[in-house]
């Protein structure tokens, strides 16, 4: 259903209900990752225009995290 929804409100969805699990900074825009509906979703963030970015079924969660390991912060879930 969420794929269904125009992009400016997919935007709004993903901020309102969604969980801000990291953010990085790639040329200029704002990434920021979200988990929502047991998925995966960016939200590029520029000076005039946001962005949503799915990510295919097939790709794992390690690829996903990946470009975000440095910005979370694991210590917390090994002590």
């Amino acid at each position: 259903m969420f794929q269904n929804l125009p992009s400016w409100h997919q935007a709004e969805v993903l901020t309102r209900k969604g969980t801000l699990l990291a953010q990085r900074r790639h040329n200029g825009w704002l990434v920021s990752l979200y988990a929502l509906d047991n998925s995966f979703i960016e939200l590029w963030s520029g000076t005039a225009a946001e962005v949503v970015g799915m990510f295919s079924k097939s790709a794992s969660a390690l690829e996903i995290l990946d470009p975000y390991t440095h910005a979370i912060d694991i210590q917390e879930f090994l002590d």
